[in-house]
């Protein structure tokens, strides 16, 4: 009798591991041929990371190449002293490789791209391990959906199917003849004060964004000069 392929162990030491070597590799490799390419190298660093808005700057400089990803790699790339630099003043530019930050490799004016991220700003729900940006404090009452930021006239009030979540996020909440009502105001977050994970969940349901995706441009090189410029953004 044949055997029944429903039930199969597999032993996690034959289960292969994602080829990061190979994925390094290739990373230096784009960055060094975009050096050669490209007339000004860009770092930029990034304030509330969002996969979709990086989406779209990357759309937007669709004439360069963007690159966000291991800072190590990209930085070795480069060049960390004048003896391994790829070129000329690079090693300058890898120094300002450490943390949420990446490379544009373009043709375009440099400060025409600090220009561009200056006005550059979208607004989203803030995560777990972000400071408040500003004390919200949900009535004592009937909760509504916007949890106190619309009149009441003009707001619905909470399902009382979200009773339970709510509660279970923190707030002490109670269902009264099929409505959701606090005894007395909940302070959700505090301003400057980082905020868990049930803090941002609340926020969200009521529609309070406190994040900005930014992108600040630090400092370029440019391949005429060989030489790296701060952009000063005090």
């Amino acid at each position: 009798m044949p055997k029944s392929k429903r039930a199969r162990i597999v032993h996690t030491s034959s289960v292969q591991k994602k080829p990061s070597k190979e994925k390094s590799a290739s990373l230096y490799a784009a960055v060094r041929a975009a050096a050669d390419t490209y007339p000004h190298i860009i770092v930029f660093r990034v304030e509330n990371m969002r996969n979709t808005y990086l989406k779209d700057v990357r759309q937007h400089f669709s004439d360069s190449r963007m690159f966000f990803g291991k800072t190590k790699v990209m930085a070795k790339a480069l060049g960390t002293t004048a003896e391994d630099e790829h070129m000329p003043g690079l090693a300058g530019l890898s120094t300002h490789l450490n943390g949420s930050v990446g490379l544009l490799c373009t043709s375009r004016d440099p400060e025409e791209v600090a220009d561009y991220f200056r006005e550059y700003i979208e607004v989203d729900f803030a995560r777990a391990g972000n400071p408040a940006t500003r004390t919200f404090v949900v009535p004592a009452g009937v909760v509504h959906s916007t949890g106190g930021e619309q009149p009441v006239e003009d707001d619905v009030p909470l399902p009382h199917s979200l009773e339970a979540t709510v509660r279970k996020w923190g707030m002490p909440t109670r269902l009264d003849k099929g409505k959701v009502v606090l005894n007395e105001e909940h302070v959700v977050c505090e301003e400057g004060k980082l905020m868990n994970s049930n803090q941002t969940a609340l926020l969200k349901l009521f529609g309070i964004v406190m994040a900005e995706f930014r992108v600040q441009v630090l400092a370029y090189w440019s391949a005429s000069s060989q030489e790296v410029t701060l952009v000063d953004e005090s």
